[in-house]
Parts: structure tokens; C-alpha cells; sequence
């Protein structure tokens, strides 16, 4: 009989493309999912989008039984289930810490009584904080914390110690975490805890410190989800996307068909077990020209409103050095950028959209997380 996987949060976004992917590879999926409606709206039910043959237990990684209950006759575990969001992080604080460093921690406990053969858990970029960067000499070095002055200044780019600007690079696994938000923080605690309890009871463990991910049904009523979902909120709702800072910090964009792939491959490849990996495209663009991108893909002539201002707990530059990933996992990113914003567009197209990020730009604002 195919194995039995199980999968923290995967009735959303990026769990709903895994429980796709291991289908198709022939494993049996389980779900945990409470369904939270910030995620999946007031009142909601199974998406429909989760595929039939997928078992679906509605419920919280938090509820001690309810874990236990779901571990029953499970070979690995995907562990996706989180709060998002660095902005809500800043002041849900409680809540972030509940569900994302209490519930990794409920989880941990179930398996030491009922281990698995493999835990995959998804860890994130912001742990880096900044990217990596070479100064005007050519040496390597991490990005610091832009000062308040500087940031009140509009002046965005991080410099080094003469106030040169520095240039950023690909971040690889062994640049030092630098943690600029709770849920930078809370996302560190998962991916460190899952790797020392796993070390500790012979759990072989992976952390995937997934990028910047986008792809069909990424929610578009919440406001803190990944920047493609919320320009497009702001697009379909013929307003203009808003940006923080010039626009012109860089990230890396990565499919969620290629995310599922990895973590596909992360459960598979022999030698992944107790090491970390950026799941990434390889390739980085400016906020700016995806909103662009995103504009004339839905054929909206609106262009965005850059602010000027900036959120705390936000970075300037990041995007993925996937060396690691290529070589033990043998990943390989398939879905172009240019292919991607097609099939999103596609999805798009009669999708109801509640844009709520005014509201939550409100909030932050009114708690001083805006400079």
C-alpha cells in the first residue's frame, strides 16, 4: 500500500499544490487544516480546489489531540501550517507565536510518540532579513539593518561602513539569519526546532526556506499574503497596487508548482535529511516592474502608487542562491516568470476579490509601522 502523508495547512495555498503533487507521485494525503477565515473567508468550507482523494481534518496544529489523531498511521510530515505576514506579525504578536512557534512545538511532542520516517518543514526568506551583498571593494557581506535616519532621509539602499551604497547578490544558506520581524522570528524558531528535535530522536529532517511564492489560489482577500496576490487584489479592484520605499527593491519569485516540486524532492533525495535549502527561481526582479507586469498581463492601465514610505520589519533586497537545492535535492526550477503571470492571470479571471489592504495600510499606520 502507497505511504501516508500527512500535511500541516494544506488546504491552502501552497499545501493544496502539494497534496496535487504527491497524488500524482502516488502517495496517500492527509490534511490539517483549520481553514482560518483571514485564509479562506468567514464560514468556509473544504475548498474546492482540494482535490477529492485528499482526507481532510479540520482542526489546529495547537490541539493537542487533534495532532495525535492526525499522526495515526502517517509515514512523513509536511509541517506548512502558519500565520503570514510580516506587518500583521508586528503587532499579532500573541498570535503568530501561538500558532507558528506553539504549534511546531505540538507537533514536535506527537512525534516523539509516534515518529516518522521524514519531516519536511517549510521555513522562509525572512529569517535573512537582508540579502547578501558585496561592498565597493568586492568583499561579500551581509546587508545591516537600514537606521531610522536614513530610512526618514528616503535614502533605501543599504551601505557599508565609508556610506557606500552595496550590491546586492544571491543569498546562499549560509548567510546569517538576521531577524527583522516576529514572523522572521517564528519562522526561524520552526525551521531550528524541527531540525534540533528531529537530530535529537532520529526524525530525518529538511527545512525549506521557501522565497517569495505566487501561483493560482493564493488568497486574495488577505491582505498580508504573498505581493503578486495583493496587486492583483488592487488591480482587479481598478485601484493602483501600493508600494513602500522606491520600488525598486528586488525580490525573487518563485511558482507554486515549483515550490510543490521541491518539497517533493525534499522528501525523496537521500542525503537532504537535518540540512536547509532556498527554494527559489533563480532569477530576481523589482517590485515595480512586477507590478507592471501584473498591469498589462490583466490589461489594467493603472500604474502603481509608490509611497515613499517604509513598514518596519521590511528588507530591501533578497533573492535566492538555489545552488544547494540543485545539487542534493536536484531541483530545478520549470515554470518561467513570463508562463507563471500567464496561468495566474488565467485563474484570475472571475475570482471574487475582497481587497482589505487599505484597512490593514490603516493599521499599521495608526501603530507607528510606517516611517
Amino acid at each position: 500500500m502507497s505511504k501516508r502523508i500527512l500535511i500541516t495547512g494544506g488546504a491552502g495555498f501552497i499545501g493544496s499544490h502539494l497534496a496535487d503533487e504527491l497524488l500524482q507521485q502516488g502517495y496517500r494525503v492527509r490534511v490539517l487544516d483549520p481553514l482560518s477565515p483571514q485564509v479562506h473567508g468567514e464560514g468556509a468550507n473544504r475548498p474546492a480546489y482540494l482535490d477529492p482523494e485528499v482526507e481532510l481534518l479540520r482542526g489546529s496544529v495547537e490541539d493537542v489531540e487533534m495532532i495525535a489523531d492526525a499522526l495515526i498511521g502517517v509515514d512523513a510530515v509536511y509541517h506548512l501550517a502558519a500565520k503570514v505576514g510580516v506587518g500583521q506579525s508586528m503587532y499579532d504578536i500573541n498570535g503568530y507565536t501561538t500558532t507558528n512557534n506553539a504549534g511546531t512545538a505540538v507537533l514536535l511532542e506527537a512525534l516523539l510518540k509516534r515518529p516518522v520516517e521524514r519531516l519536511v518543514v517549510a521555513s522562509s526568506m525572512s529569517i535573512y532579513g537582508e540579502g547578501l551583498y558585496r561592498d565597493s571593494r568586492g568583499a561579500l557581506v551581509p546587508g545591516g539593518s537600514r537606521s531610522l535616519e536614513q530610512l526618514k532621509a528616503r535614502q533605501w539602499e543599504p551601505r557599508d561602513a565609508s556610506g557606500q551604497p552595496l550590491t546586492p547578490v544571491p543569498t546562499p544558506e549560509t548567510k546569517e539569519p538576521s531577524l527583522a520581524s516576529v514572523y522572521a522570528l517564528s519562522k526561524f524558531d520552526q525551521e531550528r526546532m524541527c531540525l534540533l528535535v528531529g537530530r535529537a530522536y532520529g526524525i530525518p529532517t529538511v527545512a525549506l526556506r521557501f522565497f517569495n511564492v505566487y501561483g493560482p489560489r493564493q488568497s486574495l482577500s488577505n491582505p498580508y499574503t504573498g505581493v503578486l496576490a495583493i496587486f492583483a487584489s488592487q488591480l482587479l479592484s481598478d485601484t493602483a497596487p501600493i508600494i513602500f520605499e522606491d520600488g525598486q527593491q528586488r525580490r525573487d519569485f518563485v511558482n507554486v508548482r515549483d515550490i510543490a516540486r521541491a518539497c517533493h524532492l525534499a522528501l525523496e533525495a537521500p542525503d537532504a535529511a537535518d540540512q536547509v535549502f532556498n527554494i527559489g527561481s533563480g532569477r530576481n526582479f523589482s517590485v515595480t516592474e512586477i507590478a507592471a507586469r501584473l498591469a498589462r498581463i490583466l490589461n489594467k492601465d493603472i500604474d502603481p502608487e509608490i509611497t515613499q514610505r517604509y513598514r518596519v520589519g521590511d528588507i530591501r533586497h533578497c533573492f535566492a542562491d538555489i545552488t544547494r537545492a540543485r545539487e542534493v535535492l536536484r531541483y530545478t526550477p520549470q515554470v518561467s516568470f513570463e508562463q507563471g503571470l500567464a496561468e495566474l492571470a488565467e485563474w484570475l479571471e472571475g475570482q471574487i476579490v475582497v481587497n482589505h489592504f487599505e484597512d490593514a495600510r490603516n493599521e499599521l499606520t495608526s501603530r507607528g509601522l510606517t516611517v
